[in-house]
C-alpha cells in the first residue's frame, strides 16, 4: 500500500473493523426488512381490480387544463357562511379505501391518505380535491362522508382549528374563486411534486394551501411536498384539536 508524504492514514482496529460490520449489517437488514415487508403490502394491494380502477379513471383526469367548473354550488356557499360563528376550521384526515388511496400507502406506509377541510364540525361543508366520484369532474368538489366508507376498516379523523371570522370568510371568498375560474386534480403532481396551474392540486395541497392563504399555516412546506399526515404530524405547536374519528358512519364524540 502507497501512502504520499505527510498523508495521515487511519487503519481502524480489528474490534472497530467488526463494528463497523456489524452496524452496516444491522442498517442492511433494516433497509431488506422493509423492501421485503414493502413487497408484500406491495403484492396485496396492487391488485388486477384496483389497476383497472385506476386505469378507467385517468381518462376522466386532466392535468394542464382546468375541466371542473362550477361544481359547488350556491346552497353550498350559504352552508358555508352560516358556519361564520362558528370559531373554527375543521382539518379532516382519512382512510378511504380508493383504489389510488390504497396505491399511494404503499410508498407513504401511511393509514391516511387524504386530507380535507371543512367549515363546520358537522362537515356539512367539507370539500376537497378529488376524483369526482363519477359524479363531477376531478377537481375541488363537495365531499358525502359515504363515498369514503370503501373497505371494511374505512375511517377518518376531524380536528379543529382556531379561525377567526374574517379568515374564514377569505377562505369562503379563496374557495368561491377556485369554483369560478376552474379546477383540476393534480395527479401529474402526486409523482413530480408540482402544479403547472395554481388551481391544479392533490388533496393535501389544496388544504395546506387554503391555511397559508388564510395565515393559518402551523408548519413550512412547499405545498407539492405536503402529505395528507404531515397536517397531524407537522403540527409541532399543537394548533389542532382532536374532535372526533369515525368508523364505518359511527362518530365517537
Amino acid at each position: 500500500m502507497t501512502v504520499k508524504k505527510y498523508t495521515e492514514f487511519y487503519m481502524p482496529s480489528v474490534q472497530e473493523r467488526n463494528t463497523l460490520s456489524f452496524g452496516q449489517l444491522k442498517d442492511a437488514a433494516g433497509v431488506l426488512q422493509g423492501a421485503v415487508v414493502g413487497l408484500g403490502q406491495l403484492r396485496k394491494t396492487v391488485t388486477p381490480e384496483r389497476m383497472m380502477e385506476i386505469a378507467q379513471e385517468l381518462p376522466r383526469h386532466n392535468s394542464t387544463q382546468y375541466i371542473n367548473n362550477g361544481a359547488l354550488t350556491e346552497a353550498y356557499f350559504a352552508k358555508a357562511k352560516d358556519s361564520l360563528e362558528d370559531p373554527h376550521l375543521y382539518v379532516v384526515v382519512s382512510n378511504t379505501g380508493s383504489a389510488a388511496s390504497e396505491i399511494i400507502s404503499v410508498f407513504t406506509r401511511k393509514q391516511y391518505n387524504h386530507a380535507s377541510l371543512s367549515f363546520d364540525r358537522d362537515l356539512k361543508t367539507i370539500i376537497s380535491y378529488n376524483g369526482g366520484e363519477k359524479v363531477y369532474p376531478p377537481g375541488l368538489n363537495q365531499e358525502m362522508i359515504e363515498f369514503f366508507n370503501k373497505k371494511e376498516d374505512s375511517s377518518l379523523i376531524v380536528y379543529q382549528l382556531d379561525a377567526s371570522r374574517e379568515q374564514k370568510e377569505l377562505l369562503i371568498d379563496k374557495v368561491l374563486e377556485i369554483n369560478e375560474h376552474g379546477s383540476a386534480y393534480n395527479m401529474l403532481g402526486l409523482v413530480l411534486r408540482t402544479s403547472l396551474k395554481p388551481n391544479i392540486m392533490f388533496c393535501s395541497q389544496f388544504v395546506y394551501n387554503m391555511l397559508r392563504n388564510a395565515g393559518l399555516a402551523y408548519f413550512e412546506k412547499a405545498d407539492g411536498q405536503v402529505k395528507p399526515t404531515d397536517l397531524v404530524e407537522l403540527d409541532y405547536h399543537r394548533k389542532l384539536s382532536f374532535c372526533y374519528e369515525i368508523f364505518l358512519g359511527r362518530r365517537q364524540d
